[in-house]
């Protein structure tokens, strides 16, 4: 049996007050929570620094580049280690450019807590993440 590789990922908390900029990712069965919420932000290049990658991962997603990021964290499972990084969003949600993902928003502390979060784009509910809330939850913990 083959081991497995651990796919180091570097994710944002990008938040303005009780409200974090969350993701909904694409309908795609081959990626980790299709059709949920998540942060924004993915998989490091190799020897690339955490903190450099989800610099490079948030302005690819949606044309950012946060202005100060803070180490969080790291969260970890036998698929992924998650290095997650906090900032405030100091734009508009209207001035991003979604490049990934079939929607963004800044999600409210409430549909972090219910982990549901009402999609626009498709005008339906849509949970999150179940480490994506996780992570959020300790975050508002620690606010």
């Amino acid at each position: 049996m083959p081991a497995t590789t651990i796919v180091p990922v570097a994710l944002a908390i990008l938040y303005q007050g009780d409200r974090v900029l969350m993701q909904l990712r694409d309908d795609n069965p081959n990626i980790l929570y299709p059709g949920h919420w998540g942060l924004f932000g993915g998989h490091l290049e190799p020897e690339e620094a955490p903190i450099d990658g989800v610099q490079r991962e948030v302005y690819e997603e949606i044309g950012y580049l946060p202005p100060h990021l803070t180490f969080f964290g790291e969260y970890g499972d036998p698929q992924v280690h998650r290095y997650i990084f906090t900032g405030p969003l100091t734009c508009e949600l209207e001035t991003l450019i979604l490049n990934e993902g079939q929607g963004m928003d800044l999600v409210p502390y409430g549909s972090v807590v219910a982990g549901v979060h009402y999609a626009k784009t498709l005008g339906e509910d849509r949970p999150l993440g179940k480490i994506h809330q996780r992570i959020l939850l300790d975050f508002f913990a620690r606010e």
